[in-house]
Formats: structure tokens, sequence, C-alpha cells
């Protein structure tokens, strides 16, 4: 096919797939969907089953669970019964009953103790090429003090130990999330890293020193001075490779800089789920020489 059209086709199913992730809250049939991407209702069904394998509804029902999900660990004081109901499910049992299905866990079970591994693998986004030309500014980083904490192993389980990191966020109140920057720094890519040895720093601005006598493994640290390459990254986490891979693939070769010997950094503005995926924003760097 040709290259144009596969392009504009993949649009398309990106506008479908933002508009699914905007909309979670709300009842969604495939005669809306498939206007949104303009295709005929009568064949957009099959064509969103051929790219992504799996039914418009099991989507949108796994998009809605993997929200849930995220409501349930991080958010432990809202009640399971308004998660589901934010979840459009006509009532608590049916909402058990279709996570379990899914994620061989109950809500409260994953609530109190969360199997990442299993749950990742229920959201796997359709590949596609989907890279788009992005906007590259080269920026001079100002070094930043932090507390970090050093997550190794599957990178399944950097929710865990973010869960820690919010532990102690919450009480030393020495790295405010409202007042504070939120920063991950990436040594390892996950796709060709064996997931015993992947490595990945969850990190917060501090004004000075923390004292690393902590339960949690939280230690200080500094994210260096130094000139980066940046672009901003909209949309969920779990694509957050894409912009990474933009920049080492596309950009690097043609802009005629070279790597400085640090890690790829996330910055996030902001996270879910205090706010919908659809509106997360990321600042990825590439530390230039």
């Amino acid at each position: 096919m040709n290259e144009v059209l596969v392009k504009a086709h993949e649009r398309r199913f990106k506008k479908v797939f933002s508009y699914i992730d905007e909309h979670l809250n709300e009842p969604m049939s495939v005669d809306v969907l498939s206007r949104v991407a303009n295709f005929s209702k009568f064949h957009f069904h099959r064509q969103f089953l051929g790219l992504t394998g799996v039914s418009v509804i099991a989507y949108i029902r796994m998009a809605r669970l993997k929200r849930a999900s995220y409501q349930m660990v991080f958010h432990k004081h809202v009640r399971v019964i308004d998660i589901a109901m934010d979840a459009c499910f006509e009532n608590p049992e049916s909402f058990s009953r279709a996570f379990k299905q899914a994620f061989n866990q109950t809500p409260s079970q994953f609530r109190r103790k969360p199997k990442w591994t299993p749950w990742k693998d229920q959201f796997r986004f359709p590949e596609g090429t989907w890279r788009e030309s992005m906007d590259v500014k080269i920026v001079e980083f100002v070094e930043i003090k932090i507390a970090k904490i050093e997550h190794r192993g599957a990178p399944e389980r950097v929710n865990n130990t973010a869960l820690k990191f919010i532990e102690w966020r919450k009480t030393s109140g020495l790295s405010p999330v409202n007042s504070s920057q939120t920063y991950g720094i990436a040594y390892d890519d996950p796709e060709t890293t064996e997931p015993d040895n992947f490595r990945f720093d969850i990190c917060g601005s501090v004004i000075k020193d923390i004292s690393e006598d902590n339960t949690q493994g939280v230690v200080n640290g500094i994210i260096p001075a130094g000139r980066c390459a940046v672009v901003r990254h909209l949309g969920s986490h779990d694509r957050l490779g894409e912009s990474a891979y933009y920049l080492y693939r596309d950009w690097l070769p043609g802009s005629g800089e070279e790597l400085r010997d640090f890690p790829m950094l996330f910055h996030y503005l902001n996270l879910f789920p205090e706010v919908a995926e659809h509106e997360l924003e990321t600042d990825v760097y590439l530390p230039l020489s």
C-alpha cells in the first residue's frame, strides 16, 4: 500500500484512540467511533479488529479497566463502587467479574497487592509507525538536586517502586508533588534489556540533601547540568518509547549532535490518574555533549 495512504489511515485511527481516551466516562458506540475516523460503519469494526486484535467494545472496556486499576492503587481513599461507576459498569459485581477475568485478581486483591506483569500483558497498544515530525528543541538543562528511588528489575514492577516513592513523599514532606518536579531516569530500553537487568530511577526535586535513613530506600542524587534535546510527549506513558525512539532514530542522525554520557530523562509535567491519560504531558530529554 502507498506509504502516504498508510500514514493517513493510521492518523485516522489515532484520532479514534484519542477519542476513546477522552470519553471513557461516556457511552460509546461503533457508529460514533466510525464517524470520528471517517470510515464506513459497515467496515469500521473489522478494520479496528484487524489493527488491534480485539473488538471495539473489548478495547473500550480494557481502557476503562486500566484507568480503574490505577485509581485503586494510587487513590486508595476512593471506594471500589465509585471506581466501578466511573468505569461505566452497572454495578460493583459486574465490575469485579470483568476485572477478575482480565487480571486474575479481584479489585480488592489488586488494591492490596497489585500484580503488574499480567496487567501489562493486557495493554499492548496496536503497533504501527505512528511517527510524525516532532518539535525538537535544544536547551540548557540546569542542575537539579533530587531524591530518588532506584528501581531494579522487570519494567512491569516500576509502579510498585513508584508506590514506595509516593509513600516517602507523603511521610517526609520533603518533595511534595504539587510544588516539586518529578523525573524518571531511564538507564535501559525495556524492549531490549533482560527484565532482571532493567534500571530506572524515580526522582523528585528537593532543595537540600535528605536523610537516607528511611524505610523506602530513597537516596540523594543529582541530575547534572548540560545541553539536551527535548521533545514534549502527549498522552499515555505506555507510549513514551515512541518519542524516545523518534529522538534516537529520526532526529539524532541528521542533527550533527553527539550524545553525552548520561541516560535519557523524563520530566513528568502531570501524572495519571490525577489527570486523564490523554492529558498527560511529559518532556523527554536526550543529553548532548
